[in-house]
């Protein structure tokens, strides 16, 4: 069975995890959601106006009165800046499956910030929620994002032809996954990446 525990702030050794909040808009805007870098790969495609990224944190802000909402801001811990965002969705009490994803603002792509995230987030699902099984996906444009998922020990599971469209062009994209036990087995003897959980 699922435990939701909302959307708890999560310390590692370099970040912050936290809730989003309504005056991150402006920075979120500015290196995030306006950066076709970062948001080319994603459905929507970036923001052209900040009014769009206020609506997308005012959407996001009003779901943390749910237990079962898993969204976070990826905050630097010596500086503060907020520098991507992580969350958990299609969370499904059947199978006690869900899914991951992220995105990590250009200045700060290549220096392992994505993989110490998506690390902390795999450990708590895991082991504070009790999920079964984390997917994730990526466009095949994209592929240091695939290198991400291997980073925390998710397998590569196929291709899913044409999944998604955009600009009117499909694409093709990837899809990995690992199972708890796996991820038990595999971190038994390591050093939990979640330094700190507060409720």
């Amino acid at each position: 069975m699922i435990i939701y525990k909302g959307t708890p702030m999560i310390e590692t050794q370099r970040l912050v995890l936290r809730k989003i909040e309504m005056n991150d808009a402006s920075r979120m805007f500015d290196y995030i959601f306006s950066d076709h870098r970062v948001m080319d790969n994603l459905i929507k495609g970036p923001h052209k106006a900040i009014s769009e990224t206020i609506d997308r944190l005012t959407e996001i802000t009003n779901h943390y009165v749910s237990e079962n909402f898993c969204y976070w801001g990826i905050e630097m811990k010596e500086s503060g800046e907020l520098i991507g965002t992580i969350d958990l969705y299609n969370i499904d009490d059947g199978t006690e499956n869900c899914e991951v994803g992220y995105n990590i603002g250009f200045n700060w792509w290549n220096q392992g910030y994505g993989s110490e995230a998506l690390h902390a987030i795999v450990e708590f699902a895991f082991r504070f929620m009790n999920i079964h099984k984390i997917s994730a996906t990526h466009n095949i444009d994209n592929p240091a994002s695939g290198r991400i998922m291997l980073k925390v020990g998710m397998k590569r599971e196929g291709i899913i032809r044409h999944m998604i469209r955009k600009n009117n062009q499909y694409k093709d994209c990837g899809i990995y996954g690992i199972l708890q036990q796996e991820y038990l087995e595999m971190n038994f003897l390591n050093p939990i990446p979640i330094l700190n959980v507060v409720h």
